[in-house]
């Protein structure tokens, strides 16, 4: 298995600004998949908040091993930065026939940062089926800031994902997405390692920037999903167009020059003696 870092492309830190997730199917091999099952059962040692993941995660560890993956560490850096902090780490498992649901709702309070996000990782050791209920994730949610679980009273939105998967799969997730794990109606038990990752860097062209400029980009970028209110739906672009300047270092990224128009101040002539 190559140990080289498999950075993120532009089209796919895109996707990830436009949609709050990235998916990484099947990235996991099946012998770390059975040694997970172990590991969990066995429980996890705490970690205290802010703890670099050498710290955190000894060599050598199960959870080391994870983050070090080719593809996993090579999607952290480009989305979090190198040398990221734990924020907390957690098995969130689902009994067989459980009959109960989380509300819908994004992770902490509210949080106003615009240049700079969390990175959740959620991996899951074994396939989840449609029966087993999966991760609720609604695309495009992430900055409509709420806090916890206001959404909660909503059971349904159009375009949302129920999460089904193959053993392995690792999902990446902006820590304001709104998300909820689902009852799980199968005859297996549903694990889901969760681990919140900070940032200690600017997250700044961290990524391979090589197709930056690429139409591809932009066409993700403008991406809107079947919940998004025809008017208020406009206002997620606009927030992403604001992260991307971020994130890409370019302050005059636009698309269809939404953000421009209304950063247009000419200032007041003055007038002669």
């Amino acid at each position: 298995m190559s140990t080289t870092k498999q950075l993120l492309s532009s089209v796919q830190v895109a996707r990830f600004v436009a949609h709050g997730f990235l998916r990484l199917d099947d990235v996991v091999p099946p012998e770390m998949n059975e040694e997970a099952l172990g590991v969990f059962a066995a429980g996890l040692p705490s970690v205290p908040y802010g703890t670099p993941v050498p710290e955190a995660f000894p060599e050598g560890s199960f959870a080391r091993r994870l983050v070090e993956l080719p593809a996993v560490a090579g999607a952290l850096e480009s989305l979090v930065g190198p040398d990221p902090t734990v924020d907390h780490h957690f098995v969130h498992t689902r009994l067989p026939h459980e009959g109960s649901a989380q509300p819908l709702h994004a992770d902490a309070l509210i949080d106003l940062r615009t240049e700079a996000f969390d990175v959740q990782l959620m991996y899951y050791p074994r396939a989840v089926t449609a029966e087993m209920g999966g991760t609720l994730v609604v695309p495009g949610s992430h900055l409509r800031r709420i806090n916890e679980s206001d959404t909660g009273r909503y059971q349904n939105l159009r375009g949302q994902i129920r999460l089904t998967c193959p053993a392995g799969t690792v999902l990446l997730l902006h820590h304001g997405i709104w998300h909820g794990g689902r009852r799980n109606d199968g005859d297996t038990a549903r694990h889901m390692y969760k681990i919140r990752f900070n940032p200690t860097v600017p997250q700044v062209r961290l990524w391979d920037t090589a197709d930056l400029h690429a139409p591809a980009v932009s066409e993700e970028l403008r991406r809107t999903f079947p919940w998004y209110e025809q008017a208020t739906g406009r206002l997620e672009i606009h927030n992403r167009v604001g992260l991307w300047r971020s994130l890409s270092a370019d302050p005059g990224f636009d698309i269809d020059y939404w953000a421009t128009r209304i950063t247009n101040r000419p200032a007041l002539a003055r007038s002669s003696a």
